[in-house]
Parts: structure tokens; sequence; C-alpha cells
């Protein structure tokens, strides 16, 4: 066994506070069936079996305290992972430290004034002037552009085979609403969602211009340096300025640490890292994807899981192949879920179903327990 793969008994002893912490050693707890060692021990079984594709790893905390880890790939602990459009909740993280910082005057920034030197732009448009940066933060901009659609102009695929991705963005047209689309003024919190990581990518070029360094520089010193976060990897544009939109490879402890940070309102080891008020705006809920999906803040999910007859209440980093930091406030939890399922159908429930077949019953059941 790997020295950084916990055993059954360790694992399941110390997600749910029983014996002594995981660096001990544990005496044998007892097993009934459907009790949270059983269902952990089922869940990794099932991981290690393939029933849910290529995950690479699972960690989970509690109340700040990593109570179960395991990796399911040959890169275990170290192993920088790409979880792809994770690194949009990272770049709002970012916004709120240039907020903070005074480097950025706040969410209602016009975007197309931080890149004035490029005008003109194609399709101009009174409209697209206004466009702010709480509109890229909340993927409710009235540009034309969603990677849900494949024949959308802004679809991603398509900014990825030409150069300046600002260009490309910012050439958009205003989208239509057709009149079984529903227009933003009659929508939830006045907006109409539309997943588009062109706006996201720009977003991460303005915050070059608006702090004066590079987007990773930045990051680094403002945000990870501080989390004990070091040697991520970003991806960068041909033109040069780091992705915020997808790519950032980070070891699935650091991907935790992210999570916390938002679980302890932005505060890690005393230091207000995230002013809670900017935590607390991520976390809001600030226009409505669909009734399926639920409502979504800065670049941040907001999804209700339905546990036993419970309705949990969530955020999430999400990306693409069912990467996942989901963070449960009402039970100080925060779960680090990373795969490799790029392009699988459903990437997104399978890595549900570990969080609402296996790791919550768990949770609740320890809860529960007298």
């Amino acid at each position: 066994m790997s020295s950084w793969r916990l055993s059954h008994a360790l694992i399941t002893i110390a997600m749910f506070g029983i014996g002594t912490p995981i660096s001990g050693q544990a005496p044998s707890p007892a097993d009934p069936a459907g009790s949270p060692s059983t269902r952990i021990s089922a869940m990794d079984a099932a991981v290690r079996a393939g029933d849910f594709k290529q995950v690479t790893s699972i960690l989970v905390s509690r109340q700040g305290r990593i109570t179960y880890e395991s990796y399911f790939d040959a890169g275990g602990a170290e192993e920088r992972r790409n979880t792809r459009s994770v690194t949009k909740t990272v770049t709002a993280m970012l916004v709120g430290v240039a907020i903070q910082a005074g480097r950025l005057p706040g969410v209602q920034a016009r975007v197309m004034s931080y890149f004035a030197n490029m005008e003109p732009f194609a399709n101009p448009d009174p409209r697209k002037r206004a466009i702010t940066v709480e509109d890229f933060l909340t993927m409710s901009s009235l540009l034309e552009c969603s990677d849900e659609n494949e024949y959308s102009r802004g679809n991603e695929e398509r900014m990825y085979l030409v150069e300046d991705w600002v260009r490309f963005t910012l050439d958009l047209p205003v989208k239509g609403f057709p009149d079984w689309m529903p227009k933003p003024e009659a929508s939830p919190y006045g907006r109409a969602f539309s997943y588009c990581t062109a706006g996201v990518s720009t977003l991460g070029a303005l915050l070059e211009r608006a702090t004066g360094e590079s987007l990773d520089n930045f990051a680094h010193r403002s945000l990870f340096a501080p989390l004990g976060i070091s040697g991520e990897r970003w991806a960068h544009s041909p033109t040069g300025f780091a992705q915020g939109g997808g790519g950032l490879m980070l070891r699935s402890r650091d991907l935790l640490a992210l999570g916390q940070l938002l679980l302890d309102h932005g505060r890690r080891d005393g230091r207000q890292i995230l002013s809670q008020a900017w935590v607390t705006a991520m976390m809001t809920p600030h226009v409505r994807i669909d009734d399926e999906r639920g409502d979504y803040g800065y670049l941040l999910w907001l999804p209700t899981f339905k546990v036993q007859g419970r309705s949990i209440n969530a955020a999430g980093m999400y990306g693409n192949g069912g990467n996942k930091v989901v963070i449960i406030p009402a039970l100080q939890m925060v779960i680090v879920i990373t795969t490799t399922n790029y392009g699988v159908a459903h990437s997104h429930a399978l890595s549900e179903r570990l969080i609402t077949d296996y790791i919550l019953p768990a949770a609740l059941a320890t809860d529960s327990a007298p």
C-alpha cells in the first residue's frame, strides 16, 4: 500500500470520529451493516472496481481536519491534477482579493474599459459597453456565448482556435432571446444564465491589467502562498496570460485548502485571506441556472443534495469530468473528488453519487449516533 493511501480501517475510524486520530494506532470498530465504516469501505471498493470510471482521488475534511484521503491513480498526494473549470472559482477568489487590495473598484467595474487600447471591437453595442465584472462572475453577460451549445459563436472550443482570446470574447455579438428562452428581466435575480468560459478567461486577463502583475504571480502571492500551496501549474493563452477559465493544476490537498477557506469565511490560521463579505457574496445566489441545477453564485455552483429525506445545501467548485470541491456548511465538511472522466457521459452525476450514496449518508449516520 502506498504511504499516501490510508487503510480502510484508519479511513473510516478517522472520518467518523471513532477511536484515535488517523496518525495513531486505531482499534477495530464494530461494523454493522449500513454503518459509516461499511459505507466508506463499499465506496472504496466500488471506485477501485471502476464503477465510477476514472476517479483519481477522494478527500474529506470535517471541522478543518482531514478525515478521509485516498488516491486511486499512480500520482498519489503530490500529483498536480487538471481539474478544468474548478479554476473558475479560483478566479472569483482572486477578484475578491483584488477588490480588497484596492486594485479593482468593485464588481460593477466595466469590463471593456480595461481593454480600451484594443478597440474597436466587432459588433459594437452600448449593451456590450455596460458589461460588468459581475456579469462574468455570474455567467450572465449578454454576449452570445454558451459552452453548452455547440452552435454558439462564443463556445469555448471556437475560442481555442484563435490566438487572441480577449478579442474573441469582446468581438461577440449581443445574444437574442427567442420566445422559448426566459429574458433576464423575467428570470429570478434578473439575470439569464449562460455558461461561458470565454468570459472568465477575459476576466483573468482583466485582473492582470487591474493588478499590474501576471495572474499566476498575483494568485501565488495573495492566495496560494498563504494557504501553503506551491508548485501550481497554470494553462496559458496563446498571447501569454494565465487562463482563468480552466486548466489550473493543483494537488488534491490544495483543492481541499481552497474549499476550507470558503467554509471558514476566508480565514486561515488567524489571517483573513479573503474578506468575509466576499465569501458571502460568492456563496449567495445571483442567477438561476435551471430548475434541475438550482442557483449559481460568483463562479460557484449552489446545489442542494437530497439524502435520506433531507435537503443539504452546498457550494461547489466544478470542473469537466466530474471534478468537484464541495463545501457543506451545515456539516462543516469539504469534499474533494478528482477524476479524469473527461468526455464521459453524466460524469458529474457519477461524482454526485459518491456524495449522495456514500459520503453524506455515512456522515449523517455518525452525527445521529448516540
